[in-house]
């Protein structure tokens, strides 16, 4: 009599998909303000990482914040806007 031995199907985890965060240039907005509102929404960013976001979204009317998972890019998107900037998320492809 033979034992055979059962395998149990392998799980497979599925990565959530990430989303960017984007800066729209506005015209109300000093531009040391939204520097500020920068580096105390996305911790870890530096003050040279948000000059060149708010002069990326100044020249060419928006730019990249930050990637993240969806959770995280709906968080910071909300946080930037409730400071009075205007922020979007749209889907990483």
């Amino acid at each position: 009599m033979s034992i055979e031995t059962l395998s149990k199907p392998a799980t497979v985890r599925k990565l959530a998909p990430n989303y960017r965060v984007l800066l729209h240039n506005d015209d109300f907005n000093s531009m040391e303000y939204v520097v500020q509102v920068l580096m105390q929404t996305v911790s870890g960013l530096t003050q040279p990482q948000a000059v060149s976001i708010m002069m990326e979204a100044h020249t060419n009317g928006v730019a990249l914040v930050i990637t993240c998972t969806q959770e995280h890019a709906e968080f910071y998107c909300e946080t930037l806007n409730n400071h009075g900037l205007t922020s979007t998320i749209e889907p990483d492809e």
